[in-house]
């Protein structure tokens, strides 16, 4: 039998919760993960530079408000992918994180499974290489191509805000974007308003049913988020 000489991907799990550091590390480790554990900030950070983790689970209800700031200091040296652990009622904080630059958010409570498949995809897209513009990118049924754009063989006519809006969610599909971070990519100092105002516009000419998207969903609370694999 052939032996993989690969290191295992590394987790870093932020949590003052023992319980749920327990939770994490037995979960991951039954699939080959390394998993480290901080049950704070501070120790976040120390463990971050000795071990440059693979992925950060990171919960937002941290002690003292730590999360955001420890988003923002991984941020300054490393772009390894974070993923929020966020308990109901947390919103806030969570929006807060995503815009200072976190990838994604996991709603807890949540199951072994939920966690592993969160897991992989954030991996994954943090090992995809940025695609230049022009490159086709593939959503499931969408294909972009610029200028052109199709949904399942249907030619769609967008503006050059809309493709661009629609290019940016489809390089994070799966993921879950904050306004402010769609807007400082793509609309620059516009207001949200604009943005709700374009997300509307893309769903009337891709979705089916504009009411009951399938490919461009809302998060409540949170942002949007396109569907990975497409509806």
């Amino acid at each position: 039998m052939e032996v993989s000489n690969s290191d295992p991907d590394r987790v870093l799990v932020a949590d003052q919760e023992a319980p749920m550091r327990r939770f994490v590390r037995a979960s991951l480790a039954a699939q080959g993960f390394a998993v480290l554990e901080a049950e704070d900030g501070g120790q976040a950070i120390q463990m971050a530079r000795l071990h440059s983790p693979d992925l950060v689970l990171l919960a937002v209800d941290l002690p003292e408000s730590e999360a955001l700031p420890l988003v923002q200091g991984l941020r300054v040296w490393t772009a390894t992918p974070i993923l929020l652990m966020s308990p109901a009622g947390h919103a806030p904080a969570q929006v807060e994180a995503l815009d200072a630059g976190a990838d994604d958010a996991i709603l807890e409570p949540f199951s072994a499974a939920t966690l592993l498949a969160q897991v992989r995809l954030n991996l994954r897209h943090a090992r995809q290489p940025a695609l230049p513009p022009g490159v086709p990118l593939a959503v499931g049924p969408l294909h972009i191509d610029p200028p052109h754009v199709d949904v399942a063989g249907r030619s769609i006519e967008l503006t050059s805000v809309e493709l661009a809006l629609l290019a940016f969610l489809a390089r994070h599909a799966g993921q879950v974007l904050t306004p402010r971070r769609i807007t400082a990519a793509v609309l620059g100092a516009a207001p949200e308003p604009e943005l709700r105002r374009h997300m509307a516009q893309l769903r009337r000419k891709l979705e089916l049913e504009p009411s009951r998207p399938r490919l461009l969903l809302t998060e409540a609370g949170v942002g949007y988020r396109m569907v990975e694999g497409g509806p």
